[in-house]
């Protein structure tokens, strides 16, 4: 026999001193026949140490109902407002205006410039009512006239009609959104309905693309109100922002929160129960009666690792998690060759129990005494 076997078998014997059960193992009956044979007499099994109960896992807590949302305030629920002027129109009709597929000719054209002139007396007058219906013919027989539009909006502000006037400036500042005009009416029919801000805008862009007295007046009026609303406006998105950056912070929380809570459960669910040699059944991922090196009939390895370096070394997740790849595929091994942990813990086991081959390896592992068998990179 050579060096290496006698050393296995020494591990062996003084395995079987700290452990007589391992001989009423099936795979080693033999050698209990022979000692047998020879007068000597195998101890009775010895009851195996009860390992401590798992915890029961406590019942998970109930979620926490989730928070209803709050509601969003009113854009203009603390702000005041002077709202001299403003007035209630509920007549959100449409104005009357030409088909669709109306055609003009110069007849037409010519007809509608009669029309205006007319309506344009009446309004003069103060004949408003007889002047939206000359406008709306004059409209009918040239549909394409932005200043036609915009002129009876003008029409429809002196008879308090706002929301008519609103439709012509649309249409008017469709076709011809570079004029001033449908800006400014428009701009007074939103200050008629408490529309500040779009009042505002409006008339700000009237005075810019043509100034005129009378629109920047309307626009020194709204002025106020809608520097108090945009004011607000900003305040509330930036509450609103702020709110939401929050609930996005709670939100990551919550889930870092869970995520540690799921760590901890896995860890706690993976911690290895004390017992004989530290890993009663069996060391995870090898086979009960797996051996060293794969060697049949060898007890397994929860009953080799009584080294205190070697069980401290084990309780590294490092460590445990390449042993447990090696052990599902030994070719894995060479993964491991310049990790100075695992070698280490290759190098204790290979000199303890003289083997360089690693657990849960095949018989082929075993060292036969050449240095070509040992492990690389061990000593």
């Amino acid at each position: 026999m050579d060096a290496g076997q006698l050393t296995l078998l020494k591990d062996f014997i003084q395995m079987c001193k700290r452990d007589i059960n391992i001989l009423h193992m099936p795979a080693l009956s033999f050698f209990k026949d022979f000692i047998e044979s020879l007068g000597g007499k195998i101890p009775d099994r010895k009851p195996e140490p009860k390992s401590d109960p798992q915890p029961t896992p406590a019942a998970e807590p109930e979620p926490e109902p989730e928070p209803e949302p709050e509601e969003e305030e009113e854009v203009e629920s603390d702000i005041e407002l002077d709202a001299t002027g403003v007035i209630e129109d509920d007549d959100d009709e449409m104005p009357e205006y030409a088909p669709d597929d109306h055609e003009i000719t110069d007849e037409n054209i010519d007809q509608a410039n009669d029309k205006r002139n007319e309506a344009l007396d009446a309004f003069n007058s103060g004949n408003l009512e007889e002047a939206v219906r000359l406008f709306t013919e004059a409209i009918k027989l040239n549909p394409h006239s932005a200043l036609m539009y915009a002129k009876r909006a003008s029409a429809f502000i002196r008879l308090k009609k706002p929301r008519k006037a609103m439709h012509d400036c649309d249409r008017a500042i469709e076709m011809n959104p570079d004029s001033a005009a449908p800006y400014k009416w428009r701009g007074k029919a939103c200050r008629l309905l408490g529309k500040w801000e779009q009042a505002y805008h409006d008339l700000t862009t009237a005075c810019k693309l043509d100034y005129d007295d009378d629109a920047n007046l309307m626009l020194q009026e709204v002025k106020p109100n809608a520097l108090k609303i945009m004011e607000h406006n900003r305040r509330y998105e930036r509450i609103r922002e702020e709110r939401m950056l929050k609930e996005r912070k709670d939100r990551i929380k919550k889930a870092r929160e869970e995520y540690e809570k799921q760590k901890q459960q896995q860890s706690a669910a993976g911690d290895m129960p004390s017992g004989a040699g530290g890993f009663p059944g069996g060391m995870p991922g090898f086979q009960a009666a797996g051996g060293m090196g794969g060697m049949p009939g060898m007890p397994n390895l929860s009953e080799l690792f009584s080294d205190p370096e070697i069980m401290a070394a084990f309780q590294d997740p490092e460590v445990m998690a390449a042993f447990q790849d090696v052990s599902a595929n030994p070719a894995n091994i060479s993964k491991y060759q310049n990790n100075p942990k695992v070698q280490q813990v290759i190098n204790k086991m290979a000199n303890r129990f003289g083997t360089g081959g690693m657990p849960g390896g095949s018989p082929g592992d075993m060292p036969d005494g050449s240095p070509e068998d040992s492990m690389p990179g061990s000593t």
